[in-house]
């Protein structure tokens, strides 16, 4: 299912400026959130993502379109992904922004794997420019997260991990890391390169309710094979355990935090959106 120009389509297919400057520049933003039973879980926290990126861009935003798409495409997947874009719009040969942008918002919903996966992961060689502002926000260039997918899966593994100039953990491909040392759960910084993920400002907010200790810092790569567990967090994943990192193993599937939090994205859909 597709939203475009402020109404719900069956096809993909429709006219389109081929001046956008989404599409000649990815001079864009995007957010992918989860419907269950009909309902976008997280969804004030989406939204406010979403403009936050495009005012970091100085896109206008619409925020009233925005929401009514939203909630038009959460209700038609019922259980799945949503997607919108938000493009700068059409605009004259260059980069340089037009004086007048007129933005282009368009949405999809689509069937989403099960939550709650267990990962194997694998470092890429690619690295993540912490100092780009692109980094924190969901721009609409994404080849080095498509690259270095392709990458770990060449070596067996379903994400990989990107590191940043300076050799510290960023991110992985598609979500945030947290490393489990004891009670305490550590994800790098967005300064570091991280996104600014739904999921992990969830899980820093409410680690404490569950006895966790919930830090940002900076961790080296050393810092990882030493931990108790890994687990990733996205929208579409929420907590997800990871069962190796390169040729190191970790016992996340069975370790006490990483259920607890778990059970909490668990409880937090249920009455937010309904049951799982």
């Amino acid at each position: 299912m597709y939203w475009y120009n402020g109404a719900l389509r069956e096809t993909p297919v429709t006219p389109f400026d081929l001046t956008d400057r989404g599409l000649t520049l990815g001079d864009g933003v995007f957010d992918t959130a989860a419907a269950h039973n009909g309902r976008v879980f997280l969804r004030r926290a989406h939204l406010e993502r979403f403009a936050a990126a495009a005012k970091a861009l100085a896109i206008p935003f619409p925020g009233k379109e925005a929401g009514e798409a939203l909630e038009a495409l959460a209700a038609a997947v019922g259980d799945g992904a949503v997607r919108l874009t938000l493009t700068r719009g059409g605009g004259a040969r260059g980069l340089a922004p037009p004086k007048d942008p007129r933005p282009l918002l368009f949405g999809a919903a689509a069937p989403a794997p099960s939550p709650f996966p267990i990962l194997s992961l694998a470092t890429t060689a690619i690295r993540r420019n912490e100092t780009s502002p692109a980094a924190r926000i969901k721009a609409l260039p994404y080849l080095d997260a498509i690259l270095g997918l392709e990458e770990a899966r060449a070596k067996g593994a379903d994400g990989a991990l990107f590191l940043n100039t300076q050799g510290r953990v960023a991110c992985l491909t598609g979500a945030n890391l947290f490393a489990v040392y004891g009670r305490q759960i550590a994800t790098p910084p967005l300064g570091d390169g991280a996104l600014a993920g739904t999921v992990r400002a969830f899980v820093l907010a409410k680690a404490a309710d569950l006895g966790l200790d919930a830090v940002e810092r900076s961790l080296d790569f050393s810092d990882l094979p030493r931990a108790d567990a890994l687990f990733a967090t996205s929208s579409l994943k929420l907590v997800a355990a990871c069962r190796s990192l390169d040729a190191a193993s970790f016992a996340a599937v069975e370790n006490e935090a990483v259920l607890k939090l778990q059970a909490l994205l668990h409880d937090a859909i249920a009455a937010e959106c309904g049951r799982l």
